[in-house]
Order: C-alpha cells, then structure tokens, then sequence
C-alpha cells in the first residue's frame, strides 16, 4: 500500500515535463518548500489543471518519494490567480511567491510564511489598501519571519526608545534625534513611520493587511525597507522587472 501525507499549501512556481506533467514547487505549512510531480496535470480533463497552477491553494495529497512528491489528490480553496483585478496586483502577488521561494527550505515548517503569503493574497484580491503598502508589510513581515528585520525599536547608539527620526541602512538600526546629529531634512523619519514599522515586526499576520497609512509615510516606508531588502538579499526576482 503506498503511503501517502496531506500537506496545506500553495503552489509557488509550475514548469512543464514531458507531455502531459508538472513539476511544482509548493510552500506547505507541515514540510516546508516542497517540489511535486503532477502527473497528468496539463491534460485538458485532468483533476490537478487548475490546481496545479501558481497561487494555488489549498489541500495537497502527496506520495514521498526519495528525492521529490508526487500528488496524488487536492483540494483547492482559493485559485488567487483569477481573483487579481489588475496586472500590477497579478505581478505582485508573482513577486509574493518568488520572496517565499527564496526563504523556503525542505523539512523546516513554514505555518507562519504560508499564512503571511495567503494574507498578502487576499490583500491584493481585495484592493482595500495600496498595493505598494501591502508589499511593505510583506516584506519586512517575511524578514520578521527569518530573523533578519532591522532594530526599528531603540536608538542603535545610546538604546533610547523615543524621538527615533532617523534610520542608519548601514548599521540597520534607528538613530535618535540627540545621537544622529544634522541630517538632510529629506531623511527624517516622521513618528507615525516608525509606528508603522514597529506595528508589522510586532502585529500576528492575520491582523496585518487591516490599516493603511499617508503618502508621505508609505514613500518612507518603501524607500526604508526597500533598501534594507537591497541589502540583504542576493537575488533578482523577475516579476519585480515587471513591476
């Protein structure tokens, strides 16, 4: 009798092998990232043709072989990929899936990345808040999630907790007004910033997607933790030359 796991998951990339399979590579709340063989999935009357398509989510029934699964059953909840009114949301959600693939590993649970990733779907489905600010939270969200967030709570300098105005990308910490000294007035980071930014690293990911912030606040938001993205990831992702 062939044993068989079922996994929660999405499928985060799709490729076609041979005639009639798919190889994907699915993010699953109990093994972590995964790839499976969907065998037969690219034929028009197949049980896994819509399942196996990239934002996919849902319930995986998978076949452990020595080097790969192979699905053998799944129940898909949510087909995000026809919920996406526009195409910047279409590219986003791409760029979702690419950043979870980069931090994903085989065998380590990922409970808290898959539910940040479902979120950020629904996020984008919904269009409530501004794209740009859903990636925000997603992104540092994800480096929370890895350990790899920056101290946006005390002053790298002295460890005061108020009047932090300034970010220092090359210490990756928050500066006080009283250690910083002058800094070009376009730099100054404004108090609701960095209670947006403290709000993320902290919130649970299910109450995440639910504020929205200015526009000055979310041009400092994107140009903080994007250039602390730049700075520690080593990858390109393709769907941001889209985007």
């Amino acid at each position: 009798m062939v044993e068989t796991v079922t996994a929660l998951g999405m499928v985060i990339s799709s490729m076609a092998i041979g005639e009639y399979d798919k190889r994907l590579v699915i993010i699953t709340k109990e093994f972590g990232k995964i790839t499976a063989f969907a065998r037969g999935a690219r034929k028009p009357n197949s049980p896994f043709l819509g399942g196996s398509q990239p934002m996919a989510f849902g319930e995986f029934t998978l076949y452990r072989g020595r080097n790969a699964y192979t699905v053998t059953g799944m129940k898909i909840s949510d087909y995000f990929s026809n919920s996406m009114t526009d195409i910047d949301s279409m590219y986003m959600g791409m760029y979702f899936l690419e950043l979870a693939g980069y931090y994903g590993r085989e065998g380590i649970e990922a409970s808290e990345t898959l539910k940040l990733l479902y979120m950020a779907m629904k996020a984008l489905t919904k269009n409530r808040i501004p794209v740009d600010l859903i990636r925000c939270i997603y992104e540092l969200k994800t480096l929370v999630i890895n350990g790899e967030y920056p101290n946006v709570f005390s002053c790298g300098n002295c460890g005061e907790k108020q009047e932090l105005d300034y970010f220092d990308i090359n210490r990756n910490t928050m500066v006080c007004k009283k250690c910083h000294g002058k800094v070009p007035d376009n730099e100054i980071i404004t108090d609701s910033t960095v209670y947006a930014l403290q709000f993320i690293v902290v919130t649970p990911v299910d109450k995440l997607f639910s504020f929205t912030v200015t526009d000055i606040v979310l041009k400092q938001l994107k140009h903080i933790i994007g250039s602390y993205m730049d700075k520690v990831i080593d990858k390109k992702f393709n769907s941001l030359e889209f985007l």
